[in-house]
């Protein structure tokens, strides 16, 4: 009788269970729980919604939708996304070692790895792919989306691409056989004069602390003094690599950063006093464009009054994300704690929950009122905090420099305007680039480069391009613009036949951001001094900056 039993109470489980699932949609009194709410909800869907509904593509809508309702920074990544969020951070990829972009419905390639799988099979910068394993792959079915999925792959697979030479007429077909390509997060280390070094950092990835070491190594050679750090338009990364930068100029014992949450126990990080630059004289540079762990280390090098803080208010990102890898191989990225500079300040700014769209638009919110063209536009309503030697300094949106360099708009004219936002000035750099390239490959430094551009003036080459696609000439304002222009035109040019590092030595030679560093250095003043009273940080200075749009490329 108990066996009888026992069976009958499990055979009545799974009836009830059954019944239950089947018609939930006639029974929404068991609907009384948030999260019962959400599957009743999908299950009434699936069982009576007047037409077939696909229920994974409503889950992918909705997921986003969810998150967006906590904070603007817990996302949804699918599943075919992952990877390549992943990759942004890794520090390296498998794929063939290009760098493209598509124009034209074609892809060309702007840049082949150095010792990458694409060189070692033949491949050449100015080179077209018109066909992938033997199929034409042109045309409007051409996006970045789709040319990574043909063109990575995993190692050691290959990949058959058919491509179009400056001045072949046939196809050239090339197997390339996938390689791990790596990304670096340091993109220019070079010396500013006898006693300067610069790092550029774009992101803070697995390999981004390790790269710095071989950075300030390559500088050491060179006999540098002062140091300077670049992280304008860096977005973050990875908390533990901004700590471990931290780590590199601080005394032991000195707080970096601390994280709490609702759930999360306060958790601090600290120097451990084994860095080798603990007393160079160190400036870092940032803009709106610097988030996340740019500001985690900004945020320690200003409370610890350890260097200088150079540019325009950081972005505004205190959030801790942590991934959670989902069953059909989707990620989200929660948010769980807030992170908190040594001093105590949220560097997060304010966001109201599930609306994202006030948020988004910050950044125009403060040009628009005027903040990268005056301190006394920002607006900072968080309470003050100090800096170990007492200066004052704020939280509640972004990190802001102890010296305010404005950008300046003074030459900025509507052709200028124009003929950036257009894109023409980025399409006539590829197509002169194009089919200079055998003459431009003559330049071995960028200098030469540099004064060969000015020579053939490119600033007139374009303004004729531009007209002959619909932009109208306008002298005067060409002639008012004509610096930017040139700035514009000839970076790209650079970009395109040499790379990222010169093409920020090529930027940062009229940058007044790095002018006034460099005065800095000259002055003693690069270690921030006790202030008393409540003054404010130091009083911008009268610079004007000027900068050159970001061209994105694609690599696989």
């Amino acid at each position: 009788m108990p066996l009888w039993l026992a069976l009958s109470v499990v055979l009545g489980i799974f009836i009830g269970t059954f019944f239950a699932n089947r018609f939930s949609g006639n029974r929404l009194s068991i609907i009384n729980s948030g999260s019962n709410k959400l599957n009743d909800l999908l299950h009434i869907i699936d069982d009576q919604y007047v037409d077939t509904v696909n229920m994974g593509d409503l889950v992918e809508t909705a997921m986003p939708q969810i998150l967006s309702e906590l904070d603007p920074h817990s996302v949804y990544i699918s599943a075919k996304d992952v990877q390549q969020a992943n990759d942004d951070l890794k520090g390296s990829f498998f794929g063939i070692g290009i760098e493209f972009t598509i124009r034209q419905d074609t892809i060309h390639v702007q840049n082949v790895i150095s010792n990458g799988p694409a060189e070692r099979a033949g491949l050449l910068a100015g080179d077209k792919i018109v066909e992938v394993d033997g199929k034409p792959f042109v045309g409007k079915e051409v996006t970045n989306d789709v040319a990574v999925h043909k063109l990575k792959g995993e190692k050691d697979t290959k990949v058959q691409v058919g491509i179009m030479r400056y001045k072949e007429k046939t196809v050239r077909r090339i197997t390339i056989t996938r390689g791990e390509i790596p990304m670096k997060s340091v993109t220019a280390t070079y010396m500013l004069d006898d006693d300067t070094g610069y790092i550029k950092i774009k992101n803070f990835g697995e390999k981004t602390y390790p790269e710095l070491l071989i950075a300030l190594a390559t500088l050491a050679q060179e006999g540098f003094g002062n140091l300077v750090i670049d992280l304008r338009g860096n977005t973050g990364g990875y908390l533990m690599s901004a700590v471990q930068m931290a780590n590199e100029f601080l005394p032991k014992g000195r707080l970096i950063v601390y994280t709490q949450g609702r759930k999360s126990a306060r958790q601090e990080y600290r120097s451990d006093g084994r860095g080798s630059y603990q007393q160079i004289p160190l400036v870092v540079l940032i803009d709106e464009g610097s988030a996340s762990a740019s500001e985690i280390f900004a945020g320690a090098i200003q409370d610890n009054d350890r260097g200088t803080i150079i540019g325009r208010r950081s972005f505004g990102k205190g959030l801790v994300q942590q991934p959670v890898t989902l069953h059909d191989g989707s990620m989200i990225r929660l948010t769980i704690a807030r992170y908190y500079s040594p001093s105590g300040r949220c560097i997060q700014k304010p966001y109201t929950q599930g609306d994202t769209k006030d948020y988004e638009a910050d950044l125009m919110t403060r040009y628009e009122r005027g903040e990268f063209f005056s301190q006394d536009s920002i607006h900072q309503s968080g309470p003050e905090y100090h800096t170990k030697n007492g200066r004052v300094v704020y939280g509640g949106g972004g990190i802001m420099p102890d010296i305010f360099v404005p950008e300046d708009t003074v030459d900025m004219t509507s052709y200028y305007k124009e003929a950036s936002m257009s894109g023409l000035i980025l399409q006539f750099a590829y197509d002169y680039t194009d089919e200079n390239r055998p003459k431009l490959s003559t330049f071995k430094t960028m200098k030469d480069l540099e004064s060969y551009l000015k020579k053939i003036n490119s600033v007139e080459l374009f303004v004729q391009y531009a007209e002959k696609n619909g932009l109208k000439r306008r002298n005067l304002m060409i002639q008012r613009s004509h610096k930017l222009l040139e700035r514009y035109v000839n970076s790209r040019i650079i970009y395109n036949m040499m790379g990222e590092t010169e093409w920020t030595e090529y930027l940062n030679t009229d940058d007044p951001a790095i002018s006034e560093t460099l005065r800095l250095f000259k002055a003693g003043e690069a270690f921030p001094q006790a202030m008393t009273g409540k003054k404010k940080q130091q009083t911008a200075y009268d610079y004007r900056a000027t900068h050159a749009a970001l061209h994105l490329v694609t690599k696989a």
